[in-house]
Formats: structure tokens, C-alpha cells, sequence
């Protein structure tokens, strides 16, 4: 059978072929009579729209891009909270009836890809996950007028985004330290080109301000076997620090490993604090006391945030709260 037309729904309906139209194409300046009786014959009819028409009415594609910017050794994309932003984010625009265009930008060449296929018309708009600081891809797709919003900061001014309370977290974290009179606490820090990671350190400084306590700061990249690097360094240029906070928890778990090693007890010896709360902070040993990020909240307002713009909404940056989980390790 062939499939029905706008034209047969319409003299099924009643109604003209432009307000059948209108119907299913979700304008708002239908009557609600006239769309009962448009839906009624749709339903009737199995009439199905056709898509790419519907497009050209609507100049709407109702996909959006997700697009992960990492470098090629996937420092972020390997984190295990990476799958749950992933999942939120598939989760909320499915329910909005949005299809996901999942494109990663690991190079010069991959991020120009991503330029010209979101130029080129084919999403209504653009998440951006996982940026550096020094990222051009915010900025140029901000260029190319479609809606864009980023799942942490950026540096392109124009580009809305939703962040962790990263500076306050990490303050949280610290604090907690201090009332545990821990007296020599280091930090091992993220690349310092993510705005989150400075934010954390940041966060560490500020919460041993006037503390007569001296910032101990070793650099990390993310990864377990970083942390592990950073723990020896700083044992090396201290050994008598009694604890350590870590920008995350993979790199967390990477001190105590490193820790354990060199035959120090946690936290007896040297108190350990990560920051995330990924599932595996609870099943370490000790088990490892974390800053909490509600990634799946953040992913989830990144996307609400995304779909505003897309409907004309407002551009206003949105900062998500975090708490520290105690548990053996501080």
C-alpha cells in the first residue's frame, strides 16, 4: 500500500492540507480542535511525516551533535565517568526526540571534520564535552550560529556552559584535612590547560590560606599511573607530608598504590582524598574518601541547557554543587 500524503490525511480530517501541516510539524497556532481531528486521521491513517520535507518546512534536523574533544592518548574519554556522562546525555535527548551524533575531535584534521559537518546544516545544535583550555573548537563553532553549550567551561566567551563547583570542592576536600590535623598536605593536580583542574587547585590554595601550611603541588595528567608518579615525587621532596589531595580519583588511586609500595599506611601515615566519587572510590583499600560530581546532573543540564538555545532560551552559565564522601582512606 502506498503510504498516505498530507493530502489524504487532509480529506480524511476535513481541514485544509497547510493546517494538517502545521499539525504535525508541532506549530502552536493551531486550534486545539483542529488538531484533535488532524491527530485522530493521522493515527487512523498510520500516516507517517516525511522527514526530510519536514525539514525544509521547519529548517529543523532534531539532531544534535555531541562532539568530544580530546587528545589522542584520551585522557578524558577513559575515565569511567565518561560512560555515565555519555549515557545521560543519550538518555535526555532521545526523551526530547533528539537523535545523537556522537563525533570525537582528537586532531587538527578531525576537529575541521567536525566544523564543516556542523556548518554544513546537518544538527540543530552542539554539545561540546572535554575541552582544554586552548581548544579553537568552541569558538569556531560558535561562529557558524548554531546553538552551542559545553559540559564545563571554555575559553570562547560566547559559549554557555555548566561546570562543578570545582574551586569549592576541592576547598571542601582540604578543609575536611585540616580538621583531621593533617599538617603537611599536598596536591596533585590535573593538566593545567582544563579549567577545571586549575579551578581545583585553586580551591586547594585557597582553603590553606592562612593556615601557616605551605601549598605542596605535584602535576598529574589524570591517570592512575600519574598520580602514582606524582605520590613518589612529592614523598621524595617531603617526607613528612600527612596527606594528599588528588584533582581526581583515578589519580587518587594511583597514590595509594605508590603509598602502599613504599610501606606507608592510609591514613594512618598519610591521609588520601580524590575528588568525583567514581564507583571504584568505594571499593579501594582503604576505600577512598571523594568529592562528589553529579556528572549524570551536569550532563543532564548541559543538554536542557542546549535545547533552550535551540528554542530561543536563555544563554546563562549554570554551576552544579558537589559534597565530600568520608570514608577509610581520610
Amino acid at each position: 500500500m502506498r503510504r498516505p500524503t498530507l493530502e489524504v490525511v487532509a480529506a480524511r480530517a476535513g481541514v485544509s492540507r497547510s493546517s494538517v501541516s502545521r499539525v504535525v510539524n508541532g506549530e502552536t497556532t493551531v486550534a486545539p480542535e483542529i488538531r484533535e481531528v488532524v491527530m485522530r486521521a493521522v493515527r487512523e491513517l498510520g500516516y507517517v511525516p516525511n522527514a526530510a520535507a519536514r525539514n525544509l518546512v521547519t529548517r529543523r534536523t532534531h539532531a544534535v551533535a555531541v562532539v568530544v574533544s580530546d587528545p589522542p592518548q584520551g585522557v578524558v574519554s577513559d575515565d569511567p565517568l565518561f560512560s555515565t556522562v555519555v549515557r545521560a546525555v543519550s538518555r535526555e535527548l532521545e526523551a526530547a526526540g533528539k537523535q545523537v551524533v556522537l563525533m570525537l575531535a582528537e586532531s587538527d584534521r578531525s576537529r575541521a571534520r567536525v566544523e564543516e559537518y556542523v556548518a554544513g546544516g546537518h544538527v540543530d545544535g552542539v554539545m561540546l564535552v572535554a575541552l582544554h583550555g586552548t581548544d579553537p573548537l568552541p569558538a569556531a563553532l560558535a561562529r557558524t550560529g548554531l546553538p552551542v553549550a559545553s559540559f564545563n567551561r571554555t575559553c570562547a566567551p560566547d559559549v554557555p556552559y555548566v561546570e562543578l563547583d570545582n574551586a569549592a570542592g576541592a576547598a571542601l576536600a582540604v578543609r575536611h584535612l585540616l580538621e583531621r590535623g593533617r599538617r603537611r598536605i599536598a596536591t596533585i593536580t590535573g593538566p593545567l590547560d582544563l579549567f577545571e583542574s586549575r579551578e581545583r587547585l585553586d580551591g586547594y590554595r585557597a582553603a590553606l590560606r592562612g593556615t601557616g601550611r605551605r601549598s605542596i603541588v605535584a602535576l598529574g595528567d589524570f591517570t592512575r599511573a600519574s598520580g602514582a608518579e606524582a605520590m613518589r615525587q612529592l614523598l621524595e621532596d617531603d617526607p613528612e607530608l600527612d596527606a594528599v589531595f588528588a584533582a581526581n580519583d583515578l589519580m587518587a588511586i594511583g597514590a595509594l598504590r605508590t603509598l602502599r609500595q613504599v610501606g606507608l599506611r592510609v591514613p594512618e601515615d598519610v591521609a588520601v582524598v580524590g575528588f568525583d566519587d567514581i564507583e571504584a572510590a568505594a571499593y579501594t583499600v582503604p576505600a577512598l574518601t571523594s568529592v562528589r560530581s553529579p556528572m549524570a546532573d551536569q550532563a543532564t543540564a548541559t543538554v536542557r541547557l542546549l535545547l533552550g538555545l535551540i528554542e530561543g532560551g536563555s544563554r546563562d552559565r549554570v554551576v552544579m554543587p558537589n559534597d565530600l564522601v568520608v570514608r577509610e582512606s581520610s
